[in-house]
């Protein structure tokens, strides 16, 4: 089973000024697609070819580095895609609205967590919204990992993730990393980030 690169649900444009066209492109094109092809070498002609990509990384810790830099590659930059969209809500509403209060205590205070969490993974990494038995919790990972796997520093199921690379960001942005978090709420589908939820509990 060879894996694809997913085709960007909106233009390289739909974003801006929040994340640029350019970003995009290079962002989905590039390093995405480096992600699928060096996965698909990867697992090529072995047993990991019939395991879906969740399963592959729920046991990651039986795999080969490649597939855990490569498979969480392409997991997470195509969960990425998905929870950002040209049609940012800017607030939550309905149950994943109840479920952030709910756990934090108040949007505001969410968004803060998630901040620093994301400010706060030195080097290369992800933030990350994630269900852990049935509940709602903040976490970073580095690299390409993410809380599917078996190794990673948080453990769970993801619905919100905020790609803290510098390929992310740094050709509108530079080195304020901050300033990328703050444009990034206002590219947030949440209508996405509550189907993932619901799925998740």
């Amino acid at each position: 089973m060879a894996y694809t690169l997913p085709a960007l649900p909106y233009d390289f444009s739909a974003l801006e000024p929040h994340i640029d066209a350019l970003t995009m492109e290079i962002h989905h094109d590039r390093h995405h697609n480096a992600y699928v092809t060096n996965l698909n070498n990867a697992i090529k002609d072995t047993p990991m070819a019939d395991l879906s990509l969740e399963d592959l990384l729920r046991h990651i810790s039986k795999y080969p580095a490649a597939v855990r830099n490569n498979g969480g590659g392409h997991y997470n930059h195509d969960l990425f895609w998905k929870v950002i969209g040209p049609h940012g809500a800017g607030h939550p509403s309905g149950v994943i609205a109840t479920a952030i209060d709910e756990a934090f205590g108040n949007f505001d205070t969410f968004k803060e967590e998630f901040a620093k969490a994301a400010t706060t993974r030195f080097g290369s990494g992800w933030a990350w919204l994630y269900v852990s038995e049935g509940k709602l919790k903040i976490g970073s990972t580095p690299n390409q990992d993410n809380p599917l796997m078996d190794l990673a520093e948080v453990h769970g199921t993801p619905v919100l993730g905020l790609d803290v690379w510098e390929h992310a960001y740094y050709l509108k942005y530079q080195n304020k990393r901050p300033d990328y978090i703050a444009g990034f709420w206002h590219v947030v589908n949440w209508d996405a980030v509550t189907k993932l939820y619901l799925a998740a509990i």
